[in-house]
């Protein structure tokens, strides 16, 4: 629901709804509406773990190849589900950063660990920097594909980062 509809329009009482279960059993597990975003973005990033580790620690292609193979997934992922939801990390950090310090530092812990992979990937490159630059480039165009519903975004982050940056 969160990734669909957003953090801010998804309400405890859709969620509990959804799930059949009372409101107040939610208040049993969470604190707070803050605590349970907190959590979604832990298990969100959790679950992206293996398909980053299948990707990015595939010892058997060359870090370029696996870099490719891993935004070719992504890219063919959004585009099947019509380039409307992106990355609920980044969904997160534009909508809750600003104003949720717990949810701001869950988002720093995964955002650091996702840019690990990367550098772990390309170390023979200057491996954090390039790293974080690639994934705030990948966040920008996934931002910019929401807005024109087209993979055109995505494309030209590829060009440029395999065609350019990392040729």
């Amino acid at each position: 629901m969160i990734h669909a509809e957003g953090y801010a329009a998804t309400g405890i009482q859709g969620i509990v709804e959804s799930v059949d279960v009372p409101k107040g059993s939610f208040y049993n597990h969470f604190a707070s509406k803050e605590a349970f975003g907190a959590e979604v973005i832990d298990a969100y990033f959790d679950r992206g773990q293996e398909k980053l580790r299948a990707f990015l620690c595939n010892a058997d292609m060359a870090p370029l190849q696996r870099l490719e193979a891993y935004f070719d997934d992504r890219i063919k992922a959004l585009r099947a589900a019509g380039f409307v939801r992106g990355c609920l990390l980044g969904n997160f950090s534009a909508e809750v950063a600003d104003h949720s310090a717990l949810m701001r530092e869950h988002l720093v812990v995964h955002f650091a660990a996702w840019g690990n992979f990367f550098a772990d990937c390309i170390a023979e490159f200057p491996a954090d920097l390039l790293a974080r630059f690639v994934l705030n480039s990948w966040e920008g165009a996934l931002l910019r594909m929401r807005a024109e519903r087209s993979a055109a975004p995505l494309i030209e982050f590829k060009e440029i980062v395999f065609g350019k940056l990392l040729a």
